[in-house]
Formats: structure tokens, C-alpha cells, sequence
């Protein structure tokens, strides 16, 4: 059962990597599962404190990659409009564009709901479509550090058992 349990680990957590950047993989939680997986080893020397506090990082990333684009839309000088359009676009892009939509489409949802708002001030439609943009660049890196930092501990936790199986077999 630790053969498989190590294998579905390292999946898992892999998987959760590459799901940071590929829409409708939810990467985050993924690494998470791997990090369980690993935890249920009879070896593992994971304590249960880290794995609570990695479900709250998972928690607080997953939430913060959804509410992200408003905000920093309206940071980035946007109205409600900005954020409602940000919004708009970023399900559209999911649905329709896969990556590119996923990137994108908050983008043109924040310019296009400023321009909706004021035609004339295209500056603020930029600012806030850039807002939007730079909110998925914030996310995915907030993914990406969490993740990295669940396969860290899975290769930590894992790796010198694997290691030894190899040898044994090898």
C-alpha cells in the first residue's frame, strides 16, 4: 500500500504543478491530495500541524485566485464596472478560450466594462484591464509557490524509501 500511496504522492503533487497553469486543474489542491498521500504512509514523518496548515494555505490560495482579479482591478484605478467586467471575462475566458481565455479574458472584461462605463477614458480602461492581468500573473504565482512547496515536502517525506526500494530491486 506505500508503493502506491508514494506514487499517487508524487502524481499527484506533479499533476498540481502543471494544474497552476492549465485552467480547470485545480492545481493547488491537487499538490494537497499529494501531500495526504504521502502523510498516509506508514513511514511518513509529516506531522498533522502541517498538514492543517497546508489545507488553510490551500484554502487561502484557491479563494484568493477567484476574488484576486476584482481587486487588483480596483487597485489598478478601475470602477465597478472594471471589476464587474473582469469578472465577466474571466468566466468567459474559462468557458471559451482555455489558457489564452483564462489570461486574457479578464483583461478585455475590465477594458471593455470601463469603456462600457466611459468611452472617453480609455486610460482607465488599460489601467484596469493591466490590473486585472497583472491578478492572474499574482495568482498563479501564489499557486505555484504553494504547490512547488507541497512537492518539496512529498520528495522530502518520500524520496530516501523510494530510494531504498530501488536499490532493493534494482
Amino acid at each position: 500500500m506505500d508503493i502506491l500511496l508514494s506514487v499517487a504522492a508524487f502524481l499527484l503533487s506533479a499533476i498540481g504543478i502543471v494544474g497552476c497553469i492549465v485552467p480547470g486543474v485545480p492545481g493547488v489542491v491537487l499538490g494537497y491530495a499529494g501531500l495526504l498521500c504521502a502523510s498516509f504512509c506508514s513511514y511518513s514523518r509529516l506531522p498533522a500541524s502541517l498538514l492543517w496548515i497546508w489545507l488553510g494555505v490551500t484554502v487561502v490560495v484557491t479563494a484568493a485566485d477567484f476574488v484576486l482579479p476584482g481587486c487588483m482591478t480596483r487597485l489598478a484605478g478601475g470602477t465597478r464596472a472594471g471589476v464587474w467586467g473582469a469578472t465577466a471575462g474571466m468566466i468567459v475566458g474559462f468557458l471559451c478560450g482555455g489558457f489564452v481565455g483564462v489570461v486574457l479574458g479578464p483583461f478585455f472584461g475590465a477594458v471593455v466594462g470601463e469603456l462600457l462605463r466611459d468611452r472617453r477614458d480609455s486610460a482607465r480602461a488599460f489601467r484596469s484591464g493591466f490590473g486585472s492581468f497583472l491578478a492572474f500573473v499574482v495568482g498563479t504565482g501564489m499557486k505555484l509557490a504553494a504547490s512547488g512547496w507541497m512537492l518539496g515536502y512529498v520528495w522530502a517525506d518520500t524520496w530516501p524509501v523510494v530510494k531504498s526500494w530501488f536499490e532493493t530491486v534494482f
